[in-house]
């Protein structure tokens, strides 16, 4: 089985455990999932959604935080750790947006990631989830699952990954490979304890199981 069948097997197995896989981060406009995105680095989806509802009471839209100061968004933000750098980087993004993109994220993928705090990870979660272009989201989760199964072998650097994975991966199945990959992750072949390989569903065609 060459690595585009292996491909295409386990983006079908992935598609019946879970049909209803999708970003784990709340948003409802696409400057949120931008906020969202940089303050899940090194945090949890979880702790995220209850700490921007909290960031969204006091500045609503983009022209508040663009006005809002560095240190009052901070404080808001900081059980995501890394506070000020967080901050930092939603402030400036916001200025961004409203001073150059007339209040709108960009559409081009280049234009993403210019923007302060934005790497290759979250401008193609943007470009997935929001416009619905083809997209490969190389977090923890993906990195560890396609060398496990051996899509990529022993590549850690996610931008390598990605570029090896754009290779075999279908474009119009990348955003949605990817957000299942995190449940499976989770759920499954998980990191901090031994992986569930007796009830995966990919058991029989997995590169590692791990005995």
């Amino acid at each position: 089985m060459t690595k585009k069948q292996l491909a295409l097997e386990i983006i079908e197995r992935l598609k019946k455990e879970y049909p209803d896989a999708g970003c784990t981060l709340d948003y409802d406009q696409a400057w949120k999932l931008l906020v969202s995105v940089r303050l899940a680095a090194q945090c949890t989806d979880a702790r995220v959604n209850v700490v921007v509802e909290k960031l969204y009471q006091k500045y609503p839209d983009i022209d508040a935080l663009a006005e809002a100061s560095v240190e009052d968004i901070e404080q808001i933000v900081r059980p995501c750790g890394l506070g000020h750098s967080k901050a930092r980087d939603i402030h400036a993004c916001m200025k961004i947006l409203r001073d150059k993109y007339g209040g709108k994220v960009p559409e081009d993928f280049d234009e993403v990631l210019k923007l302060p705090g934005v790497g290759r990870k979250s401008a193609n979660l943007i470009m997935g989830d929001v416009f619905g272009k083809p997209a490969i989201v190389t977090d923890t989760h993906c990195i560890r699952l396609v060398n496990r199964m051996g899509l990529v072998d022993g590549i850690k650097e996610p931008q390598k990954v990605e570029m090896a994975l754009w290779k075999i991966i279908p474009p119009k199945e990348g955003s949605d490979f990817c957000h299942r990959l995190v449940y499976h992750g989770r759920d499954v072949c998980t990191a901090r304890t031994k992986p569930y390989c007796e009830r995966c569903c990919l058991k029989d065609i997995c590169k590692k199981v791990i005995q």
